[in-house]
C-alpha cells in the first residue's frame, strides 16, 4: 500500500479522474516525447462521456500549452498552442483495463501519427501508463499491513493509535507531515474561500453557489441547527469552489473534496482542536482511503459514487471518532458505518458535471461522518460487519453495477434530466 500522500493531492477541479489524471497523462506523455508538436488524444468510456462537463478537454490543451510555454509567450499564441492538439471523444468505446481510458499518439509533420500510448486515470488523480509501467511506481508500497483489522489489531497490541502507525511507517524522513500541514492549509482556504463566494457555477445548469446562504442562516439557529447548518455550509463551499475549477484536495477524490475538510474545519472552529490534532486525524482519516483505494477503488467510473463520497464519509467519520477521543475499535466502526450506508450510491452526474448530485452530496456526507463519528463513541467498538467486508462488498457491488450508473451520464438522474 502506498504512501497516504497519494490520497491528498492538491489541485485544482472538478474532476481527480477527469480532469488531474488526463492533465497528469498529457504531462507524462510529453516528458517522453518532448520534440512533439502536436498530439491526437483519444477519449474513451467515461472520459469521453463526461469529458467535456469534467473539462478534461480544457486539462488536455492546458497541459499540452504549458509545456510548450516560454516567458515570452502571448495569451494569442498560447491560445494556436491549442489548436495542435486533436482531440477525439469514442464513448461508447472501454479500454480493457478501467473505464477512463485515453490514448496519445504524437503528430508528423505529414500527419501521421506515432508513438500511440495507452493511459488509464484511474481515481484521486492517478494514472497508469501501458508503455511506461515504471512511471506508476514512483511511489512504491510502503505499508506491509493492508487491511484495517490488522492495523487494528497492531494498535491494539502496542497501545497506539493509527496516527502512530503512519508515523512509524513512513518514517520521519518521509514528508508525510509537512505534505499534511500543506494539505490543512489548502483545505482551510477552500473553505474559506468558498462561503465568500457567490454567483452561478459555471455550465448549463445554472446552478447557483449556495455556500455563503447556509453560513449567514446557520447563525440563526439554535445550537443543533446551527452545527448543522455550519457543517452543510463549508461542504458546500469547499464542493462549489471544486465544481469552479478552484483549488482544492482530493479526499479522496475532487468530486468528494467537500466531507472531510467540512468536517475537520466544524471540529476546529466549533472545538478547538489544534492543528496538530487534526492533521493526525488527516492521517487516521488518509490511511482509511488508501486501504480502500488499495483494495477496492476511489474512481467513481469503476465502482460508482459509493468509491468517491462513501470513502470520504468513512474517512471523515474516523477523524471525527479520533479527535473525540475513540479507541481504535470505535474509530474501525465509525469508517465501516460511513462506507457501509453509502454502498451501491451510483454516479449519474447531470449534465456530466460536478454539480448535481455530486454538491449536495458533499453536504449530506458530512453530516453523516459526524453521525457514524459520535454513533461508535457511545458503543464499545464491537459490532458484526468489520470495515475490510464493507470495502470487499463495496467493491463488488461497484462491479456489479451497470455502466450507466457510473459517471457516464446515462442513466439514474442524468437520464431524468433529460
Amino acid at each position: 500500500m502506498k504512501t497516504i500522500k497519494e490520497i491528498y493531492k492538491i489541485g485544482k477541479g472538478p474532476s481527480s479522474s477527469h480532469t488531474m489524471g488526463p492533465y497528469k497523462a498529457v504531462t507524462s506523455y510529453m516528458e517522453n516525447h518532448p520534440e512533439a508538436d502536436r498530439l491526437h488524444v483519444t477519449l474513451y468510456g467515461s472520459l469521453a462521456a463526461t469529458g467535456k462537463g469534467h473539462l478534461t478537454d480544457v486539462a488536455i490543451l492546458e497541459a499540452f500549452a504549458s509545456w510548450h510555454s516560454t516567458d515570452k509567450d502571448t495569451s494569442e499564441s498560447k491560445e494556436r498552442r491549442k489548436a495542435d492538439v486533436e482531440i477525439e471523444w469514442r464513448p461508447k468505446e472501454t479500454l480493457p483495463v478501467h473505464p477512463n481510458g485515453m490514448k496519445i499518439a504524437a503528430v508528423n509533420m505529414d500527419g501521421d501519427r506515432y508513438d500511440n500510448w495507452t493511459y488509464y486515470s484511474i481515481g484521486g488523480g492517478d494514472i497508469i501508463c501501458m508503455e511506461n509501467p515504471l512511471e506508476a511506481d514512483e511511489n512504491g508500497d510502503i505499508y506491509d499491513m493492508t487491511t484495517l483489522s490488522e492495523i487494528m489489531d497492531w494498535c491494539n497490541r502496542t497501545g497506539k493509535s493509527y496516527w502512530e502507525y503512519v508515523n512509524e511507517t513512513e518514517g520521519p524522513d518521509s514528508g508525510v507531515w509537512n505534505h499534511l500541514e500543506q494539505v490543512w492549509k489548502v483545505m482551510k482556504e477552500a473553505v474559506e474561500r468558498g462561503i465568500e463566494q457567490e454567483g452561478v457555477l459555471p455550465g448549463p445548469l445554472n446552478l447557483r453557489r449556495k455556500a455563503l446562504s447556509y453560513h449567514v442562516r446557520a447563525f440563526g439557529q439554535g445550537d443543533t441547527f446551527k452545527t448543522r447548518g455550519l457543517v452543510f455550509a463549508y461542504a458546500l463551499a469547499v464542493s462549489e469552489e471544486n465544481a469552479a475549477g478552484g483549488t482544492i484536495v482530493t479526499a479522496p477524490t475532487c468530486g468528494s473534496c467537500g466531507v472531510v475538510p467540512s468536517v475537520l474545519y466544524h471540529m476546529q472552529t466549533r472545538y478547538g482542536f489544534s492543528d496538530a490534532r487534526i492533521i493526525r486525524a488527516l492521517a487516521t482519516s488518509g490511511l482509511i482511503g488508501s486501504i480502500v483505494k488499495h483494495n477496492a477503488s476511489v474512481s467513481g467510473a469503476e465502482v460508482g459514487c459509493q468509491g468517491e463520497v462513501g470513502v470520504a464519509c468513512a474517512m471523515a467519520a474516523a477523524a471525527v471518532a479520533q479527535l473525540m477521543g475513540g479507541s481504535p475499535s470505535q474509530i474501525e466502526y465509525a469508517a465501516e458505518m460511513g462506507l457501509e450506508h453509502h454502498l451501491g450510491l451510483t454516479c449519474d452526474p447531470v449534465c456530466g458535471l460536478v454539480q448535481i448530485p455530486c454538491i449536495e452530496r458533499n453536504a449530506y456526507a458530512a453530516a453523516r461522518a459526524f453521525d457514524a463519528g459520535i454513533y461508535a463513541l457511545y458503543t464499545d467498538g464491537q459490532h458484526r460487519v468489520s470495515f475490510d467486508q464493507a470495502v470487499r462488498v463495496m467493491k463488488k457491488t461497484g462491479h456489479d453495477l451497470p455502466s450507466l450508473y457510473k459517471e457516464t451520464s446515462e442513466g439514474g438522474l442524468a437520464k431524468e434530466w433529460e
